[in-house]
């Protein structure tokens, strides 16, 4: 066994299963977790392993909770700027906000400053990875991926496609040879280089030709390790919109499965408003599909299914949707979905929504075996959280008779306060 460096104490909350298939008897808290180099070495009792590691330097987090740093499955950081921006659904969202503020990304400096801005205000929440879109600008991709190694953060990311001049501003236009040229050349640049993942990124299909779709589908093919991630049926006008602009497509998904985009390793953001033939096809590739509950509440895009799609054996992420979700944070982001599955008759466990806001995330990402877990041999990303952050959430916690009853009101009223440390790759980066 490699030496230790740091033991941490506490308690540490491991998944040994998926508590949306086994419940909560899935999770084990443990009082210990030994950390070297960066990995875990060891999960166990405290005693045990101090006695076993006298040269372990110890960092005693107390009564609170270690958990699994959470994974952020779909976020656009180019919208940080332009977080809770009033009043519009997703088209004239998009027209009045997102491409304005993403035509500022050509400038390499100022693509720079957001990127370093959004990683900390990621880190200062607790998240630890995120699978993100940059926009059409090469240099938009670089920023995320440079501002990310310096932080030790593993990031998935891609340069965001999208060439239909009838639904895109000329300020944010490529073509399908430069979109897979760039893709290609920025992929070759940054996947599997340290943390970094590359992710080939079709906006939406609304936003892409048919030859787009295929040179990305393409580039996809020549490099089956890679993720792509896009967008699917957020809203019921949206898919009105796919169905006049791709008039022989069985349904929206079959836009992107004519064109060698539907897989094992997709990621299908929002997916709220699914025919049975998607859901069907989806299901059995083992794509990912990511809920982002807090932008589907903002921007009024309608109700997730998440009791039914579980049913069903989909793979599934949570994600804050920045800038259409409405905050930073993945405690908010696990509150909202919360809400939003009571409305549909479900009122999820603590235990499924920490998990769908770490393992799950990372299963949908494909990347499970490295994070969203604590256990030996992961990657040490984890968060640190206070129970009692705020009063309110103190009050609440003081009557709890079991750890998940202390739990829930830091997930339905917790904010940054919560967060008593993030660590990544065993280094702490706050608290």
């Amino acid at each position: 066994m490699p030496k230790a460096t740091t033991l941490h104490l506490g308690q540490v909350l491991s998944f040994d299963a998926a508590p949306t298939e086994a419940g909560p008897d899935a999770v084990r808290i443990s009082s210990a977790m030994l950390v070297d180099v960066g990995r875990i070495v060891a999960v166990g009792d405290a005693a045990q392993l101090r006695a076993a590691h006298p040269e372990a330097e110890v960092e005693d987090h107390g009564k609170r909770l270690i958990v699994p740093g959470f994974v952020d499955a779909h976020a656009h950081y180019p919208q940080t700027a332009m977080i809770a921006s009033w009043g519009k659904r997703l088209i004239d969202w998009l027209n009045l906000y997102t491409f304005p503020e993403e035509r500022r990304f050509a400038d390499p400096a100022y693509a720079r400053d957001v990127a370093g801005r959004y990683l900390d205000l990621l880190l200062s929440h607790g998240t630890t990875s995120v699978c993100s879109y940059c926009t059409i600008h090469p240099a938009s991709v670089d920023a995320l991926f440079e501002a990310a190694e310096a932080r030790g953060m593993r990031v998935f990311a891609g340069k965001t496609c999208m060439d239909r001049p009838e639904t895109t501003p000329d300020f944010l236009r490529d073509t399908a040879q430069s979109a897979y040229d760039d893709s290609r050349a920025l992929l070759e640049r940054w996947h599997g280089k340290g943390r970094a993942a590359y992710v080939i990124t079709p906006r939406f299909s609304p936003t892409s030709t048919e030859a787009q779709l295929e040179a990305l589908g393409a580039l996809w093919a020549e490099n089956p390790d890679c993720l792509m991630q896009t967008h699917l049926s957020e809203q019921t006008d949206e898919i009105t919109w796919v169905k006049s602009l791709y008039p022989s497509a069985r349904d929206y998904l079959d836009t992107y499965e004519a064109h060698g985009l539907l897989g094992t390793r997709g990621l299908y953001g929002h997916a709220i408003h699914l025919e049975p033939r998607e859901r069907d096809r989806l299901r059995e590739v083992g794509a990912g599909l990511v809920h982002c509950p807090t932008s589907n509440t903002f921007i009024g895009s309608g109700l997730f299914d998440m009791d039914g799609l579980l049913r069903e054996g989909q793979r599934i992420g949570l994600a804050t949707d920045t800038g259409g979700g409405s905050s930073f944070s993945m405690l908010r982001t696990m509150a909202a979905a919360y809400e939003i599955a009571q409305l549909r008759g479900r009122a999820l466990h603590p235990a499924e929504l920490l998990w769908l806001a770490t393992q799950g995330s990372a299963r949908a990402l494909r990347c499970d075996d490295r994070i969203g877990n604590l256990a030996p041999g992961m990657e040490a990303d984890f968060t640190v959280l206070d129970m009692a952050s705020t009063p309110a959430i103190a009050q609440r916690a003081a009557e709890a008779e079991t750890l998940w009853e202390a739990l829930f009101p830091t997930i339905m009223m917790g904010d940054d306060r919560a967060i008593a440390g993030t660590w990544v790759a065993g280094k702490p980066m706050r608290g």
